[in-house]
């Protein structure tokens, strides 16, 4: 099931895990295991591919990383599959990510001998980097009527949806903002008309997707089995620049 209709549909880069995670959503579809099941196992399958980090094991990281993010698809596909979305699934989802991916460059700075300070800037490069994929992603999913689980703007605490408590949706609201709100305020400064535009089409979509949380992890994966961690933060930091390039071209054309 995708969260756009067919005709609205890009070619996603960082989705590239979306067949297999279909497959295990599917085969989880008439069991007891819920979409918070398979967040808590893509946070221990990246908590793993992190341990490999440190002790050197960058194939078994790689393998890792990418079963993480395939499993982050996965929970997605199994809530709509069994037609249980959530605000609380949805907002685990992202504070689980962010937190890891933290872990993931305080680990990088760790094997490196790269500046704390080139990798929090790149940590921060990389949240800005999903964070317009996401906005760009939501307002076409909220246009085009499609999965809405997700808002544009995440400015108040949404109501529980059926099956979830509202003191749930609360916490992690509340954790979200705290992780996520400097992110969201830049992006919405920097392109705060994007959803009175015109739609987006599908190539500009599929370039913005490069800033998936999942291809994020991909080039973090590839650099590692190539030996080359060392330039993993560096490359964030200068692909960030593509921010405002993507930015300026949405604002001229759409």
């Amino acid at each position: 099931m995708s969260k756009l209709p067919k005709k609205h549909q890009f070619i996603d880069l960082s989705d590239y895990g979306r067949p297999v995670a279909r497959i295990i959503a599917n085969s989880l579809k008439s069991t007891s295991f819920t979409p918070i099941d398979v967040t808590i196992a893509f946070v221990i399958s990246g908590l793993v591919g992190i341990y490999c980090m440190i002790e050197g094991y960058y194939w078994a990281a790689a393998f890792f990383l990418i079963f993480k993010s395939i499993l982050d698809a996965a929970d997605g596909e199994l809530a709509r599959i069994k037609k249980t979305p959530s605000y609380t699934g949805r907002f685990l989802d992202s504070v689980s990510d962010i937190i890891l991916n933290f872990i993931i460059f305080m680990t990088l700075w760790y094997v490196t001998e790269v500046s704390i300070w080139w990798t929090v800037l790149a940590f921060f490069g990389i949240q800005l980097q999903g964070t317009l994929y996401n906005y760009y992603y939501v307002i076409l999913r909220n246009r085009f009527e499609g999965d809405t689980t997700s808002r544009i703007f995440e400015d108040s605490t949404p109501t529980a949806l059926e099956g979830e408590k509202q003191k749930h949706v609360n916490t992690l609201y509340f954790i979200y903002k705290a992780l996520y709100g400097i992110f969201d305020e830049i992006i919405y400064a920097l392109d705060r008309n994007a959803p009175k535009g015109k739609p987006f089409p599908n190539w500009l979509m599929s370039l913005v997707s490069t800033f998936g949380l999942g291809f994020q992890l991909l080039i973090i994966s590839l650099f590692l089995v190539l030996g080359l961690k060392e330039m993993i933060i560096p490359f964030f930091i200068a692909y960030s620049g593509m921010i405002f390039v993507f930015i300026l071209i949405r604002k001229v054309f759409y």
